[in-house]
Formats: C-alpha cells, structure tokens, sequence
C-alpha cells in the first residue's frame, strides 16, 4: 500500500472511498461493494455489478493510499469501454510515453511499465464484456512477464560473464606485454604479499585462541563464584531453619 496519493494510471477506476483505520469500513459517499473472500469465481455477466467487482478484484489489484490519517481505497472499475474510450486509452498512452521521455526502441521500463498498465486495461475493458477472454488475455500477460523476467536473468547474467572474460583478456594482454624485468618484479611481489597474507592469517588465528582461552576462564571463574554464593545461600536458609 502506497503512502501517498497514487499517480495517474491508464487502469480506469472507481472514484476513490474514504476507509476508516479503525474498521476498515466505507465512510463516504458512493461507497464500491468490497469484494468478498468467500464468493465463488463465476463469470459475471455486466449487469451483476457486484459479482464483476469480486472477479475484477482478482485480476487487477485495488489500490490503496495514504492522505494524513485518512485511508483511501479504489476498486477496478466496472463499467463497459467504448470506441471513444479506446480511442482515449491510446491518446493518454502516446502522451504519458512522451511525458515520461520514454525511449522508443530498446530496453526501457518506463516505456514497459506504460504498456503493461494500458494492457492491465484492456484485460479490463474485456474482462467486463467476456470473462473467459480477459481470462485467456492474463494467462498471456503472465507468460509475458515470466519470458521477460527469464530474459532479464539471462541477460544479465550474461553481461557479468562478459566483464569478467573482459577483465580477463585485458589483464593477459597487460601480462603478455610486460618485459621478463617487470614479469620477474611482479612475481616477487605477489610471493611478498602472499607471505604476508598468511603471516596476518596466522597472527589472526592466534589472537582469536587467546581471546577464546580468556572467555574460557573468565566463565570458569564465574561459574565458581555463583556456586560459592550458591553454596553460602543455602548454609544461611539451614541456618535461619
């Protein structure tokens, strides 16, 4: 849930409701029916209102936002597109591209976020006049994000593979282009700071067994200064019997 008023999206929705913190009930006016966890997924038909709200609901999120201390909710919309607002959806698509200075060709998420959202809004406008083709339209939605998640993982996998053969090559073309003079300087510093690597790991590992041999004793000690008082609490409760 965003803390702030959420920014202008090509998903159309309901007019935003006031929910209270406390009860999570509608406290404004044109309150939206709240989608049910326990009606079952039937396909609604447009003049069941209701039961297109609970199957919208389960394709497209509802949104959810943060005025002060006032919580404010918005329901997928329900209502039936027409040619005009096709026509729309696209005009406020070519205008959000340019406002956001979208790339037209290439990788670009801000131009990839744009069009998932205008498609989130064609599975809505078919959704509310064909159930089972907005259903088949978010089968292809989420098999398009899952080819380009694969896409990206294996595309950047393979530019970190890349660098590396890179700054291989580059370092055994330095190598190669050395005299047997620096060759030789270079091996001898590598042996000097692989000497020197090992003398500090020793030196480590000795001072970690001393502190560990001080801890020991310290809890030794401790331990027989809690039996002494142990032992000299029970001497004085014989006593006092």
């Amino acid at each position: 849930m965003a803390n702030c008023t959420p920014f202008e999206c090509l998903v159309k929705y309901e007019s935003p409701v006031l929910v209270e913190r406390s009860n999570r009930k509608s406290t404004t006016v044109n309150p939206q029916p709240h989608p049910s966890t326990q009606v079952e997924l039937q396909p609604p038909t447009p003049s069941n209102k209701y039961e297109a709200h609970c199957y919208l609901s389960r394709l497209l999120r509802r949104r959810e936002w943060m005025e002060g201390d006032q919580l404010w909710e918005q329901q997928v919309s329900v209502a039936p597109s027409t040619r005009e607002d096709v026509s729309g959806l696209e005009e406020l698509l070519d205008m959000k591209l340019q406002q956001w200075q979208a790339r037209g060709t290439g990788i670009c998420p801000l131009r990839r976020k744009l069009f998932s959202q205008c498609f989130d809004e064609l599975i809505r406008q078919v959704t509310v006049e064909c159930t089972e083709m907005g259903l088949l339209l978010l089968r292809v939605r989420d098999e398009i994000q899952m080819t380009l998640a694969a896409y990206r993982a294996l595309s950047d996998s393979s530019m970190a593979f890349g660098m590396r053969k890179a700054l291989q090559a580059e370092l055994e073309k330095t190598i190669y282009d050395l005299g047997p003079e620096e060759r030789e300087d270079l091996r001898k510093q590598l042996n000097q700071l692989t000497a020197y690597k090992k003398h500090l790991e020793k030196r480590e590992n000795e001072r970690r067994q001393v502190e560990e041999k001080i801890h020991t004793q310290e809890i030794q000690f401790l331990k027989r200064i809690n039996q002494q008082l142990k032992d000299q609490l029970s001497v004085i409760i014989e006593t006092k019997k």
